[in-house]
């Protein structure tokens, strides 16, 4: 229901505006592939196999199993984009990993909860994929950013909802879900996953990878201001690591490098 409730937002955004309108209509039948598989990979595969996983995992767990994230696409990035990170970007995830696991450490792994596991690693190649496809159909900026979330969410979305209504029903949602499916669907979503879009034509996968890493700081502050959470000097040493990696990673960018490779793409496409 969000990701379709998001996707019905963006419409006026692009049928009402003469630049998109055209962009859509002039998507080639390559395109529409990259986009529909773009659709797959974040939305129907990585996200549904999240909430499987949070269904049987706590959310700590989930988040410290998606940790390795940026280093699988900054791994991948190499050999599949040619984006190859700096010195300073592999010092970068590495100070952040070493935050995440301090702030999460230790973790119990109870009775019933591997399948649980299992769907999170999944999850997490899940968004190795997405992460490095994303910045394939980016880079170029051939596409708005816009019409690139507009038709990948759609296709996405539509999965999601068959696959979910099919199999499980669409519940009998109350107000006050529908106003959290709401905002979930208009700020989390159509908004945030249009932004994600415009940083990938620029960003290298990896750099936009470890910058989510910045979210685990942004709840815990969250948490404590409204929910009364209360945050140890474990996690305070955890958490500003994790703040010092994501900014160690994004310094002396190499420019030339970038550049040349999305030159490289212009042509052969």
């Amino acid at each position: 229901m969000r990701y379709a409730l998001a996707f019905l937002c963006l419409i006026p955004f692009v049928l009402f505006n003469s630049k998109q309108r055209t962009a859509l209509k002039n998507l080639s039948s390559r395109d529409w592939l990259n986009l529909s598989l773009l659709g797959v990979a974040p939305y129907t595969l990585t996200q549904s196999l999240m909430y499987v996983s949070l269904g049987t995992l706590p959310s700590a767990m989930v988040s410290l199993a998606l940790n390795p994230t940026s280093v699988f696409i900054a791994i991948s990035g190499m050999f599949l984009l040619k984006e190859r990170p700096s010195s300073l970007q592999w010092t970068g995830l590495g100070i952040s990993a070493v935050g995440l696991g301090g702030y999460f450490l230790p973790i119990a792994l109870e009775r019933g909860q591997g399948i649980g596991l299992a769907f999170a690693a999944a999850c997490m190649a899940g968004n190795v994929a997405s992460g490095l496809f994303g910045r394939k159909v980016n880079r170029g900026q051939s596409l708005p950013p816009l019409v690139v979330t507009f038709v990948s969410m759609g296709v996405g979305a539509a999965l999601m909802l068959v696959i979910g209504g099919t199999t499980q029903g669409f519940g009998h949602p109350t107000g006050a879900d529908w106003l959290i499916i709401a905002w979930l669907a208009v700020v989390n979503t159509a908004v945030t996953f249009t932004l994600w879009n415009v940083t990938l034509r620029t960003l290298t996968a990896v750099e936009s990878s470890i910058l989510n890493s910045l979210m685990l700081l942004q709840i815990a502050v969250l948490s404590l201001l409204f929910l009364g959470e209360t945050l140890s000097g474990k996690d305070l040493l955890g958490l500003a690591l994790v703040f010092a990696g994501v900014i160690v990673a994004q310094v002396r960018r190499r420019e030339k490098g970038i550049v040349r490779i999305d030159k490289e793409d212009r042509k052969t496409s």
